[in-house]
């Protein structure tokens, strides 16, 4: 199976958008989904988890603005973002977690915040 993310573009500062995850085949047993980031020059970090069962994490520096959601029977996940900034550029991967640790990553959508 393959995810495959959607949603990016350009937005102008304190703008919105909304990414979106799908598995290409079926995944029947997910443990977490989430969404990283990764900007020019820097590390992938973590934004957002959403972990079996219902609990989530959030990058502090997102944490307010962001909000994630999924449903793990669809293979699913959408990352809600607002007031989004220019520090929120990045390129964005979908992940999906399944027991025995094993990952799936999307190939990632590019989201650029600028005037």
């Amino acid at each position: 199976a393959q995810l495959v993310e959607s949603g990016g573009g350009l937005v102008q500062p304190g703008g919105s958008l909304t990414l979106s995850c799908a598995a290409t085949e079926r995944i029947f047993t997910i443990y977490a989904m989430g969404w990283y980031r990764q900007a020019p020059g820097k590390k992938r970090e973590m934004v957002a988890r959403l972990i079996d069962g219902g609990s989530t994490n959030y990058a502090d520096s997102v944490r307010g603005r962001f909000s994630i959601s999924g449903d793990s029977a669809k293979n699913t996940v959408s990352l809600q973002m607002n007031n989004l900034q220019p520090e929120d550029t990045a390129v964005y991967y979908c992940n999906f977690v399944i027991p025995g640790g094993v990952d799936y990553w999307g190939k990632g959508t590019l989201v650029t915040v600028s005037s």
